[in-house]
């Protein structure tokens, strides 16, 4: 059947939003109006004609409602198949008749979690009847129309005046796949909540993920892959899929993924002084403290003004106009930070290509949570790294202690670590990185790298040496041998911090101590593939 002539509908909303409009445009066409409980009244209120559903079944609703659309008149009205002649008898038998179009939307299960309710609370917000009747009415969609998405009443209110109170074939098959979609989700909300909340299951037997999708993106990496944003169903951290984009063209699968990465690494100083971020390719180029955010800026870009062009920037405070005309110096793909001014806004809007995107506040970096890897055929699941220096002790292995500034560059080295693709080195002094080698097979090259990067900054900025002479360099792993720790004592490094571990360890500390090098054990390991 193409067109079906709405006849009769059952209207069984938690989300009372725009049923009233719905409904009456389905009076208007002569569907008879079924309805229990909170959405009769308000259909009443409104003055609508509704038949309550204990009149259609015979039975009242009952177990505090509980028990109201689960019954045969109900879902053999909804599932019998309308050409079908011992189906047809069927009906005629037990006096059950068609339903046409069923509008519903389930219990606030996610909201009811999120706003801390207590654990009855949560499960009498676990909908029954809600799921069952869309799932009949799903499967039974060559004659049914199924709606659970208040988004949806306009274009069903156009379709019945279209076809004078008739749905199409194409719509119900929409509707059904995408009511499919909604039990589906709100299924794994609830057994998400079982087995995580509950019983306290971090890798639950099966993994319930319901995610919505959000932006559809030009292309992913790159231009022959399709991409899409996809967030979370139901509450979730603020980060950079939930940020507000003031300006610019759309974002694109790259642009996520940095501005993500950027974000994630300026969230470490968020409650420290103002931080500039700068990344290129999910890696971090250049971070920076400052007294000021146009300080940290240009301290951060000094480090690496090549990479910086065409790069993503993340701030920890709300972005000011002399910042952002500094950064308007070059071209960058994307500004993210908690807020921005007027005079901040203005100077970007004469670069139309330049995306602003405003965070609120900032993620919190020790917050828990999976991170999900695809692989051929599965997925890697682990809990998210939110490990930090304020976690361990920190244990000086040579024979010289760190001052209070190379531990403190230390610190700071070790942070940026943590964001920088392994194998991972970076060189800081007064906040602010020197150079960073990332994503090398192995660590000599990195320290390396780095060293030469520093070099390159300072020749470029006409420094007398390279910050790397009196830094402190951080390795996101054990030096499973001296000659990357002799590289950056060759850089000019006076102190190393590293998770240590490695069965050369006595060597390493030997080579530290015969350079004078103060080093610092975290037994804490940050690889970031």
């Amino acid at each position: 059947m193409d067109h079906v002539t709405a006849q009769r509908a059952l209207l069984s909303v938690s989300d009372k939003s725009g049923i009233v409009d719905l409904a009456t445009a389905l009076a208007s066409h002569g569907v008879e109006l079924v309805s229990t409980g909170g959405t009769a009244s308000a259909l009443r209120d409104a003055g609508l004609n509704v038949r309550d559903i204990s009149e259609l079944t015979g039975f009242p609703e009952m177990m505090d409602g509980r028990v109201k659309t689960l019954h045969p008149v109900v879902h053999g009205g909804l599932l019998a198949v309308r050409d079908n002649p011992q189906h047809v008898a069927s009906m005629n038998e037990h006096a059950i008749g068609a339903i046409d179009i069923v509008v519903v939307n389930l219990y606030p299960f996610e909201a009811t979690v999120a706003k801390g309710a207590d654990r009855d609370t949560i499960i009498e917000n676990i909908d029954i009847g809600g799921p069952s009747m869309v799932r009949s009415a799903a499967k039974n969609h060559d004659a049914v129309a199924i709606v659970t998405d208040p988004a949806d009443y306009a274009a069903l209110i156009a379709e019945l005046a279209e076809t004078g109170g008739a749905t199409t074939l194409a719509t119900r098959r929409r509707f059904a796949a995408k009511a499919y979609a909604a039990t589906a989700a709100y299924d794994s909300a609830i057994a998400q909540w079982f087995a995580v909340a509950d019983q306290g299951q971090a890798f639950p037997d099966t993994l319930p993920l319901a995610f919505t999708r959000g932006a559809e993106l030009r292309y992913g990496e790159n231009p022959h892959q399709s991409a899409s944003l996809y967030i979370p169903r139901g509450p979730a951290a603020r980060g950079i899929a939930q940020a507000e984009q003031v300006q610019g063209k759309a974002l694109s699968y790259n642009n996520y993924n940095d501005a993500d990465a950027a974000l994630e690494l300026v969230s470490e100083f968020r409650d420290g002084p103002p931080t500039v971020v700068i990344v290129k390719h999910a890696n971090p180029c250049g971070v920076a403290t400052g007294e000021t955010l146009i300080e940290a800026y240009q301290a951060a870009l000094a480090c690496d003004s090549v990479s910086a062009f065409g790069g993503i920037i993340a701030v920890n405070r709300p972005l000011d106009g002399e910042t952002a005309r500094a950064i308007s110096g070059i071209f960058t793909e994307v500004v993210a930070a908690p807020s921005a001014d007027d005079e901040a806004k203005a100077v970007f809007a004469a670069k139309k290509n330049l995306r602003l995107l405003l965070t609120g506040e900032l993620p919190d970096p020790a917050r828990g949570g999976l991170m999900v890897k695809t692989i051929a055929g599965g997925l890697l699941v682990q809990s998210r790294d939110a490990g930090n220096l304020d976690q361990v002790e920190l244990k000086v292995v040579t024979k010289r202690q760190p001052t209070s500034q190379e531990l403190a560059d230390c610190r700071f080295a070790w942070t940026v670590a943590k964001h920088v693709k392994s194998n991972a080195i970076v060189y800081a002094k007064g906040g602010s990185t020197a150079g960073i080698g990332a994503g090398q097979m192995n660590r000599l090259e990195s320290a390396r790298i780095a060293a030469w990067k520093a070099k390159d900054a300072a020749d470029k900025a006409g420094w007398s040496e390279a910050r790397t002479i009196g830094s402190a360099v951080a390795s996101d792993a054990f030096f499973p041998f001296a000659d990357g720790l002799l590289a950056a004592v060759e850089a000019g490094a006076t102190a190393v911090i590293q998770p240590g571990g490695s069965i050369r360890d006595d060597e390493v500390i030997a080579a530290a101590d015969e350079a004078g090098l103060a080093m610092v054990f975290t037994g804490m390991r940050h690889f970031r593939h």
